[in-house]
């Protein structure tokens, strides 16, 4: 990627020094995935925060590692386990890509992460900035991360009028921010200039009200001094979601052994994608046909769900059918599918609002 590298007189170069001391003083310190320099667990936290908040993935984090504690034992994990493990985090892109990097790790780098953020990128599911927060934090390599905090971060302290909706703004902000980078830094200076970025981002530059007063860079940042730090970053394309109703077609088997429910794989590609999710229509009258006529009199409509997806926003129309003749249900089902014990909805990747309906019928 070709990048645009301004004149060092045009830079704030007092923002890296600045940075670095105010995150050893007071930056965030006690997160379970610092303080290593670990490829495996800083790729893993770096995966896991992608469009996530800490706070959810401080929960996900230690159970991951404990069933898959390095690279070979995911490589070496089912692909359903990964995915029942990942089950809430959403974006499952990300479990899929995770196994797959660990496997590619494994049979074509000899278990060892490549060292450089150039090499990592090559790997499934990492990206530039992603590549270069494992190379920075675990290697010392001079390279910024620029994931979106720190484009805001940055579009703020330089008031960069570039339309980060758009691509050649893009590259010309991460040639500014590769220029920003600490002048001969230590392995230990990459470590908190990166993280500093993050944690500036995260707990004071935030996106509606910035928290100026606490800034260690507030008095290099063009965005404040002009007043308007909240017209920063420019993005004239805004995310257009598009509204889906979906009907779930909830076939619970109640028997003296417990509770059961069918539940079928989504097909690749799409929403939910390798899930395990009760049937999907889109619309009633076809979840109805799918049934046997003597059996859609039976159906109860459920209190709809909303559920926020990147691109969507979905509206979940469950329709319970408790079955007596499990197979007479399924006669007309075309996919293939699996009847699966309440007691065992935790081992399969299940989408989030499916995982909470389930165990409400429970």
């Amino acid at each position: 990627m070709t990048t645009v590298v301004p004149p060092a007189a045009a830079l704030p170069l007092a923002f890296a020094p600045r940075l670095i001391d105010w995150q050893r003083r007071a930056g965030r310190h006690g997160l379970p995935w610092q303080g290593t320099r670990d490829p495996y667990r800083v790729w893993l936290s770096e995966i896991m925060l992608q469009q996530t908040q800490v706070s959810t993935v401080l929960a996900y984090f230690p159970r991951f590692l404990a069933r898959f504690p390095d690279v070979k034992t995911l490589a070496e994990g089912a692909p359903d386990e990964v995915m029942a493990l990942w089950s809430g985090l959403g974006y499952y892109s990300r479990a899929r890509n995770l196994h797959r990097c660990a496997q590619q790790v494994m049979t074509a780098h000899g278990g060892a992460f490549p060292r450089t953020a150039e090499a990592l990128q090559t790997l499934p599911g990492i990206g530039a900035s992603t590549a270069a927060a494992i190379a920075a934090f675990c290697h010392g390599e001079r390279i910024s991360i620029l994931d979106g905090n720190v484009r805001r971060v940055l579009a703020r302290l330089l008031a960069f009028e570039g339309d980060l909706s758009q691509a050649a703004p893009q590259r010309e902000l991460w040639g500014l921010a590769q220029a920003l980078l600490p002048s001969a830094p230590t392995a230990d200076d990459m470590t908190a200039y990166t993280q500093g970025l993050m944690d500036l981002g995260a707990t004071l530059c935030h996106r509606s009200r910035p928290d100026c007063t606490g800034c260690p860079v507030q008095v290099l940042c063009k965005a404040h001094a002009m007043g308007e730090q909240t017209r920063f970053p420019v993005k004239t394309r805004r995310l257009q979601r598009r509204f889906e109703r979906w009907w779930l077609l909830l076939l619970r088997d109640r028997h003296s052994a417990g509770t059961r429910f069918w539940l079928e794989r989504r097909p690749a590609p799409g929403i939910w994608a390798g899930l395990y999710c009760p049937p999907v229509f889109r619309e009633e009258e076809a979840l109805r046909a799918s049934l046997p006529s003597s059996l859609a009199p039976r159906l109860q409509a459920l209190d709809p769900v909303s559920h926020a997806l990147t691109h969507r926003e979905l509206r979940l129309q469950p329709m319970l059918l408790d079955v007596v003749d499990p197979l007479a249900a399924l006669v007309d089902r075309e996919q293939d599918g699996i009847w699966v014990a309440d007691a065992a909805l935790a081992s399969h990747g299940l989408p989030a609002p499916v995982r909470v309906l389930l165990q409400q019928l429970s």
